[in-house]
């Protein structure tokens, strides 16, 4: 894997890696300019671990409608400001999704798939929960199960 941030301006840099996508980043992230590096992580992290979990239930026929992977760092207040710890929520709405088979998605992109949590967690803990909701008929979603995934 190859990639390559180039400066534009200011603190604001351009990077793409081998797929060609470009992203724009910014020390002082905003809306208009990009993403920090930091934050970058925290999305890695995030969709590395959410494109495992949607996979996998997909796999087990879960009807799955809606998917989210929440996700809250800390971080240090002397510089470098590391991540200290993140709490990250799995928030799944459906039709009958079943708990064990989030479990077993979430544990397979935990234990064997996702090389960032595999990486970070060496580095931070990361607390992880789920939240399970059930699409009603009225376009309302209710909570049916929350809970916390152990390692």
């Amino acid at each position: 894997m190859d990639v390559k941030v180039t400066w534009e301006k200011e603190l604001q840099f351009t990077g793409a890696a081998d797929s060609g996508f470009v992203v724009r980043m910014d020390s002082h992230a905003t809306a208009e300019t990009g993403v920090s590096p930091v934050e970058m992580i925290a999305l890695a992290l995030a969709g590395c671990t959410g494109m495992d979990v949607v996979s996998i239930l997909n796999k087990q026929r879960q009807h799955v409608t809606s998917f989210d992977v929440r996700l809250h760092a800390e971080r240090s207040q002397d510089y470098p400001k590391v991540i200290t710890s993140a709490v990250m929520e799995y928030v799944v709405a459906g039709h009958a999704i079943q708990e064990t088979a989030l479990l077993t998605a979430i544990d397979r992109s935990i234990q064997k798939y996702c090389p960032v949590h595999a990486m970070l967690k060496k580095a931070f803990p990361i607390d992880v929960r789920y939240s399970i909701y059930e699409d009603g008929t009225d376009g309302r979603a209710d909570l049916v199960k929350q809970g916390a995934y152990a390692e």
